[in-house]
């Protein structure tokens, strides 16, 4: 090959392999990104509407989430293969406690997927008031799409990427006028939200449902299988940063913008961003905007219903009653001719639409039961994460590690305070307690800590057909 044709190959291949990154980071972030539609409007209620104390607030969830980044960074670092807490649990403790995360993340989807379809049914109802009355129906129906989607067999990294990309472009829309909106007064605000640190304190776990999907990078590099270990380091830890830093800017940006019009909490037919969305004044950036963030909630609930039902399926036995390493029920692992684990999405369709019938498709009080499995997932990634730092003689990450699991911890704590958040961390301990039950039932079978990256890699089908996209070419070095 000469060398222009060399260069020009290079070059292909890495506008490819840009691309590919670009898809990929912003298709995981969207369940994250996805969170700032409800997780302010939390975290003001939670405050009692002291908009003085909005934005420290959220500040410090930007803040915990950043610790949280940081020590998933590592996490990428020696998992390439993908796995996330539940491997470097399994790795630092034993198999067994690799349930713990795996639990915390069923629990985590189902959550995920209810949340996700009422926050996007009060998107559409902000726009359409008339349909207020039929909230719960209008939720079900977009949950029965959602999982009838997935009969067809589960959307590229593309399709969720796009979405983000949208809603973020509204977004932008909505907030460049405020730059030039004078601030609000805000009024005093009496009571317990008197007191800075405690209001803070009581609001900042409500507030942690933005750090929800924050790990997905670090289980769905597996979906990467065209890319070496060191190319899915690359692309985990890329993903990692830029949602932290376009979430963290979202999130702050929406705040400053609520605080400086002095926006209220909303009623119960509208949301606190569609109400930021309506202050504009222009109805075709009002309309975009709540489109674009109804399709980008459904995504995030799309993106569970793919994760959930696959972690089933790499956790079920062969059809043949043999272990492959899995603990539950063959019939989780069948496949239709889409590669879909028709019975795993069943599963999850039929408990989320309970959890959203039981919370009245609100998702301002779905959330309340929020951001606790998901902690729990994250603490036990920490701790290993500390454990390998400390055998390994890395004191600055032992520190790090540390304050991020002693942040981490502290939330779960502050949670207890709601009957909400001890019913979901039950849950969390139900089910993974069962899995581990079922697990010893099994034999202990070896590899069960894989469940998770497998569950990711096995969604890929078409991967290999974009190899060369990412692959270097011959005679292009890649030093």
């Amino acid at each position: 090959m000469t060398r222009p044709t060399a260069q020009r190959a290079g070059s292909r291949w890495l506008h490819g392999r840009t691309a590919l990154l670009l898809a990929f980071a912003f298709s995981v972030m969207a369940d994250p990104v996805s969170s700032v539609a409800y997780a302010i409007e939390a975290a003001l209620r939670a405050l009692d509407g002291n908009l003085a104390l909005l934005l420290p607030a959220m500040a410090a969830v930007v803040l915990v989430v950043g610790l949280v980044v940081a020590s998933y960074h590592q996490l990428v670092a020696r998992f390439p293969e993908g796995g996330g807490s539940a491997a470097a649990a399994g790795r630092a403790f034993g198999e067994g406690f690799s349930f713990v995360p795996m639990g915390a993340l069923v629990v985590d989807f189902v959550l995920t997927i209810a949340i996700s379809v009422s926050a996007g049914s009060a998107a559409i109802i902000a726009y359409l008031p008339s349909l207020a009355p039929h909230r719960v129906l209008l939720a079900l129906a977009l949950l029965l799409v959602v999982a009838g989607l997935m009969w067809f067999g589960h959307l590229g990294r593309a399709v969720f990427a796009l979405l983000t990309l949208i809603f973020i472009g509204a977004a932008v829309a909505v907030l460049l006028p405020m730059l030039g909106v004078t601030e609000a007064p805000t009024a005093p605000v009496t009571g317990l939200t008197h007191s800075a640190p405690i209001a803070v304190a009581l609001a900042f776990p409500v507030a942690m449902a933005l750090a929800t999907g924050i790990e997905a990078p670090s289980s769905a590099i597996a979906q990467l299988g065209q890319l070496d270990d060191d190319g899915r380091r690359s692309f985990g830890r890329w993903a990692l940063w830029l949602t932290l830093g376009i979430v963290g800017t979202l999130t702050l940006a929406i705040t400053a913008a609520v605080v400086r019009l002095g926006l209220e909490v909303p009623h119960e037919d509208t949301t606190l961003v569609a109400e930021l969305a309506r202050a504009i004044g222009s109805p075709a950036i009002f309309a975009a905007f709540q489109g674009a963030t109804a399709l980008l909630l459904l995504s995030a609930a799309s993106s569970s219903f793919q994760a959930g039902p696959g972690l089933l399926k790499a956790l079920a036995r062969s059809e043949d009653g043999s272990a492959r390493h899995g603990v539950l029920p063959a019939v989780l692992g069948r496949t239709n001719v889409h590669h879909v684990p028709v019975v795993g999405v069943l599963v999850f369709l039929v408990i989320s639409a309970c959890v959203v019938a039981i919370g009245g498709a609100s998702e301002q009080r779905l959330v309340l039961f929020y951001a606790v499995a998901v902690f729990v997932s994250f603490l036990m990634g920490l701790i290993a994460m500390a454990t390998f730092a400390w055998s390994e003689r890395r004191p600055g990450w032992v520190v790090l590690n540390g304050v991020a699991a002693l942040a981490v911890a502290f939330t779960l704590v502050a949670n207890m305070t709601r009957p909400a958040a001890v019913g979901s961390l039950a849950a969390t301990l139900v089910v993974a307690g069962g899995l581990y039950w079922a697990w010893v039932r099994a034999g202990r079978p070896r590899g069960a800590a894989n469940a998770v990256a497998e569950s990711e890699a096995a969604e890929t089908h078409g991967d290999e057909q974009i190899h060369d996209q990412v692959a270097p070419p011959a005679g292009v070095e890649t030093r």
